[in-house]
Formats: structure tokens, sequence, C-alpha cells
């Protein structure tokens, strides 16, 4: 009888700790380092995705509020008339509906992942009301629907559609580098990774990184703050960065207006029209509304209507509700094979794919959804599509096979920098000829230039030289044309000039913090037409990728230009030796500290640009995000950095906390086995009752 009472007794706690539909296992927990990373351990995915939620709401609950409520497109309605067209733009693409339909059409595991995630947001809020901003209580609970609803925007309005609504204008270079070092490259024999996003250091686009340990699975990483899972990553055995594509996925259609309808193929279609109400919020703290027309049309909503002329915007993957899963299961991936099984998936619309693993195996992938079109080449699609036609109407996705791609290439490296496919590796390994002609330009841009040299001047490379690959800031476009300028002046009698020319042979055509010279090129390049491919002596060949362009075209034009630019230095600052980092700053609170790196343009790996300034400064507020170097060792060897720190609730220590780490050049160890973990964890907290609790 004692027997049958101790085992019920059993039964009976056992169904307590079933609270809430989680497991309230003993190995759920949250160990939190010295840099406000969790570290989640968890027998079952969950608890995991609980662990994840809540651990993120620790770290940015009123940010991650502030996004699922601008998100929701009621931005209005909480803080006032200035977000109206962000509303706009949530009910015109019609994420609403979409957000609905993705609930019905997720695969299970999908929305399993989607559910824990978002118990563990509200949980947080619950157990801890003091953390949340009273003008952000309202937005309370989240919901599923919310956190599809910031999937969408942001995958749907800042990447895939960015360029077509104008919003991607706004943040220069939103972009990314990587580069995959293979065994033959490599001084150790192993492979080697490195992942480098180049995002905004605010809004959507801040990264969270996390710690997860599923059992036997030992996966890190980061994803953006407000989403679940890990986006970016590596695990024991492999890894892999992403990098924003050159392809066209979202295209704009001019239509002809006529008798309330528009034409396709000369015939008048009739537009799908709705509305949406919009709550705005008044400075007295009343609501009022604001009733807005949704139009539709064959080739997609209707974004802007002047004259006799509708534009209409066509995306793809509106019909991919699974692509936080394809990331679930490339993170859970043993070696290739397995992670080549979640690329086919095909549910992840963008982002190039650079893959290395401890086999010494790389990989890099076109990866998106590309449609597949009748006619046009990349001009024609990146054009506005004008006449209506429904041959330009696209429906059909390119299969996976059907993207470049390049494993384990002659040269032993891969990488990209925003640059089309077909440098991925030089000699190349694939060739635009071989692809449809709208799939990309062919063209290499000076970033991507600049990182070929950084690779190819190494016979091999060891895992500190690609710590200093990552970090460096030599400026592939000084090095085509400061020998030029140079040249030029010889021939001037300007003193003005000839001071230019002691500054600029002095010059380590670097944008370190100390780099004198610096300054004197970026404000004479920012006003000389760099970008213009008929500034230079030398067009870009492209049977000579790497090298080109070249020279001055007008030698005599970029003397007047730099004697402007001497003048007004001379002006602001009294000389032309200034060091970079004493006119380039990183805000830390009320600490400036000095800053290295610039725009991407440049041809400059360590991108960090400039998104505010007054009369003697510039302030970064983008580029590095996310860093990681990674070897593939038989325990990967991993440095990392999240540039702004991964926190931003007002109180957390780990606010900026990592910004000197920046300003000086320097990664973290990542933490990635239990021994490291626990060697650096300053605090441990256990899933308990629906909470988490410190232990």
């Amino acid at each position: 009888m004692k027997k049958f009472t101790l085992s019920f007794a059993l039964a009976f706690i056992c169904l307590l700790f079933q609270f809430n539909g989680f497991s309230q296992s003993s190995e759920t927990s949250i160990a939190w380092d010295e840099w406000g990373v969790p570290h989640i351990t968890s027998e079952n995915v969950q608890d995991l995705f609980f662990a994840q939620g809540w651990a993120q709401m620790h770290n940015h609950a009123n940010h991650i509020l502030k996004l699922y409520g601008t998100s929701r497109g009621r931005a209005a309605e909480y803080w006032g008339p200035d977000h109206v067209s962000n509303d706009m733009i949530v009910h015109t693409l019609g994420f609403g509906d979409l957000a609905d339909n993705w609930q019905k059409d997720q695969d299970p595991e999908s929305a399993q992942i989607f559910e824990s995630f978002v118990k563990g947001l509200n949980a947080y809020a619950q157990a801890h009301p003091e953390a949340i901003d009273p003008a952000n209580k309202n937005i309370l609970p989240v919901t599923v629907k919310d956190a599809l609803m910031h999937s969408m925007f942001v995958i749907f309005t800042r990447f895939i559609s960015g360029r077509e609504l104008q919003i991607s204008q706004q943040w220069p270079d939103l972009g990314s580098n990587t580069i995959a070092i293979g065994p033959s490259k490599s001084a150790n024999g192993n492979a080697m990774l490195i992942q480098n996003p180049h995002l905004p250091w605010y809004g959507e686009f801040l990264f969270f990184e996390s710690h997860l340990m599923l059992n036997e699975k030992n996966m890190y990483g980061a994803t953006l703050v407000g989403l679940p899972g890990i986006a970016i990553g590596f695990n024991k055995n492999l890894g892999w960065s992403h990098t924003n594509n050159v392809i066209d996925n979202s295209d704009l259609y001019e239509l002809s207006l006529q008798d309330n309808g528009y034409l396709m193929d000369g015939e008048l279609e009739n537009f799908e029209v709705t509305s949406a109400k919009i709550k705005i919020k008044q400075e007295d703290g009343t609501l009022t509304t604001q009733e807005i027309p949704v139009m539709k049309t064959k080739f997609g909503p209707v974004v802007k209507v002047e004259g006799d002329k509708a534009l209409a915007i066509r995306m793809v993957g509106l019909d991919r509700p699974d692509m936080l899963l394809q990331w679930w299961k490339m993170i859970n991936s043993h070696n290739f094979e397995e992670f080549e099984d979640a690329l086919k998936m095909s549910q992840i619309p963008f982002w190039n794919v650079m893959y290395a693993d401890k086999e010494g195996n790389l990989f890099y992938l076109f990866n998106g959804l590309i449609p597949e079109r009748e006619r046009g080449d990349w001009s024609y699609w990146r054009s506005l599509v004008k006449g209506g036609e429904s041959k330009d109407l696209w429906t059909n996705m390119h299969s996976y096979e059907d993207l470049p791609k390049v494993k384990n290439p002659a040269t032993g490296w891969l990488q990209n920098a925003n640059d089309p496919p077909w440098t991925s590796t030089l000699p190349r390994a694939i060739e635009s000829s071989s692809y449809p002609a709208y799939f990309s330009p062919d063209e290499m841009y000076f970033r991507a230039q600049g990182a070929t040299k950084l690779i190819t001047e190494h016979d091999k490379i060891s895992f500190d030289e690609l710590v200093d690959i990552k970090h460096s800031t030599r400026l592939e476009l000084a090095h085509r044309i400061v020998d030029d300028l140079i040249e030029a002046i010889d021939s001037s009698p300007s003193p003005l000039l000839n001071e230019a020319k002691e500054v600029l042979e002095d010059w380590d055509l670097k944008a370190d913090s100390d780099s004198e010279g610096t300054l004197l090129f970026y404000l004479w390049a920012k006003n000389f037409n760099v970008f213009r491919n008929d500034t230079y002596a030398k067009p870009w060949d492209i049977e000579k990728p790497n090298l080109t362009p070249d020279g001055l075209a007008n030698p005599e034009e970029a003397l007047s230009k730099l004697e402007e630019t001497v003048k007004l230095m001379k002006e602001k600052f009294g000389n032309l030796d200034v060091k970079w980092g004493d006119y380039y700053k990183i805000r830390n609170g009320n600490e400036l500290l000095p800053g290295n790196g610039m725009d991407g343009w440049a041809g400059i790996f360590r991108v960090a640009w400039s998104g505010d300034e007054d009369d003697n400064h510039e302030y970064i507020t983008g580029g590095d995000s996310w860093v990681g170097v990674i070897e593939f060792d038989e325990t990967p060897k991993a440095k990392v950095l999240l540039s702004y720190g991964n926190a931003t609730q007002s109180n957390s220590p780990h606010k900026g906390d990592q910004l000197k780490l920046f300003s000086d050049k320097e990664l973290r160890d990542a933490y990635f086995t239990k021994e490291e973990v626990e060697k650096h964890s300053k605090k441990r907290m256990i899933l308990k009752n629906g909470k988490f609790v410190e232990n």
C-alpha cells in the first residue's frame, strides 16, 4: 500500500509540473554570461523556445513591444500621427490576412515554435510588469499573429521590397560580408567562416545573440529581435551566414488608369477594393479614425496612385510560411547533406547562403525565390515594368536546382560582399551566361574586390589572420586612385593641393581610428562621382573583375574638387591631417568613442556607416552588427561580437557594453562548451511553474 501511495504521489507531482503545457524539466535553464548572452538548456523544443522568448523580453521587452505594435499596423493608434504611413503599408500589403493564412498553412512544427516563443514573451511580461513602460502596456498580450506579422514586416518591406517601397534608401549599404576558407587555404587544415551582416543599429534590424542547447545539440548564433530561433549560426559540425543578394524578386508595375479601373493587355480590369480604418492618437490622448482604400490588381496591391497611373507591387514569398522552420532545420543539421535538404525547403525567399563545416566542405548558394519570367534582362526588371501586359505577370518560381551555387571550389575559398554570384571565387566557378539574364547582373563592386585581395594575398590563412581580415579597414578605392591623384597634383602650382599631397603621401590608405588622410579622401570622394564608371580611366572589365576600374578619367576635375575639400577642411578643422577617429565617432550613452571603418562604397571590409552628423563629427549608426569568426575543429573555435550589445532595456548593463570592443577592433570568445558556459555564468535561472526563477 505504501508503494502504491508513493507512486501515486510521484505521478501527481509530475502532473503538476506540466503546468501551462510545459514540461518544467529541471534541465530547462538560462545561464547568463557577462555579456548578457543567454545560454539556454532544455530537453524539449517547447521549453527551449519558451526560454528564448523569455530571454528576449528580459533584454528587449519595450523594444519588442514597439516592434510588434508597429507590425500590427496600429503604430499611429499607440504613438501618434507620425506612424500613419507605416500603418498604411501594413494594411495595403494585407499582412493581417496573410498572417491568418500562414497560421492555417504552417507546418505543425513551425506553429509549435511560434506558440512556445510567444508564451515566453508574455510570461516574462506578466512576471515583470515593472520592466514594461506604461506607453507599451496596452500592446500586451502579444500573439502568434503578432510574431508572424512582424516577420512579414521585416522580410517584405525591409528586404524583398525595400528598394521598391523606397525604404532601404534610408540605410546605406544594407548588406553584409561573408568569407569561407577551406582546408587547402587554411593554416590548420580546418574550414573557417566569417559571419558579418551589415544592418542599422536600431529598430527592427537589431540582432539577438543566444546559445541553445537541446539535449545533445549545441547551437549558437543570432536572429533579429522579436523572432525565434537562429538565423545566422553554427553548431559543433557546421555553420552559415547570410548576405543580401543582388536579386530581383519584387517588381513595381506601372498601370494606366481608365474608368475607375486599370488596363491589362489594353482591356479594362476592375480593382478589388476594400478599406481599412487606421486609428490615430492625438496630443490630448483621444483617437481619430482615418479610412484608407486598399486596392488590389492582378499584378498585386496598389502602393501609389498619381494622375492617370498607378503602381502595383508584386512580391515573392507570400506563400512560404515556414521560413523560421527552415532556419531551425539548418541549425539542427549534422552534415552538408542534411543542411542542403533544409535549403531545398525553399522557404527563405532572400539572402545568399555561405557555408562551412568540420568535414572541410565549403558551399555558396545564390539563395532566394526568383520568378520564372518570359522575357527581359536585369535592367528590364529593375526598372518600372510598364504597360500592364500579362506576359510580365509571373507566378512560378525557379527551383533550388536552378539557382547558382558552388561547392568546394578549386581555389579553396569563397566570398560574398553583396556582389552578384559570379564572383564568389576567382577564377570564376560559375558563369552568368549559363543562367537567365534576369538572375543577376555581371559586375563586381569595390568591397568584394577588396575581399578577394585580402584572401588571395595569403598562401595559407590562420584563424588570427582571418580575424584581421574581418577587421581590415583597407580602402580598395583609395588603392586605385590616390596615386593618380598625387601624380595630377605634381603638375599643379596650387599650394593648397601640395598640402593635400603631403597628407596623402603619408596616409596608410586605411580607415583606422588613428589614420591621417582618411577624412581628406572621404570628403573628396563623396563629392567626386566615385559611383560612376566613367569617372575612371579604365572602366570595370569583366576580364579583370577585381583589378578594375582604375585611374582617373578627368584629373582636372578631380583636382578642382580636391581643392574645394582642402578649403573646407581648413575652415572647419584648421588642418588636413585630422585623425579619422577624432572625426568619425561612436556614441555610447554620453561617451564618445573613436570610430573606425567607413561606408562600403569605398571598398572597405570593415563597414561602419554614418547616419548622423554635426558640424565637426559623423556618428556611426550601422554596419558591422553581428560578427562571428569560426574555425571548425573538433570543437568549434569562435570569436564573436554584437556591436551594440545584447540588450536595449534602459537599465540593462549590456546596452552598448560591446561598443568599446568595436572601437578597439576586438572580438570576444563565444562560450560554446558546457565548461565554458559554467565558468562564465553570472546568473542561472530555472523554469518553474511557467516562469524563470533564479537558482
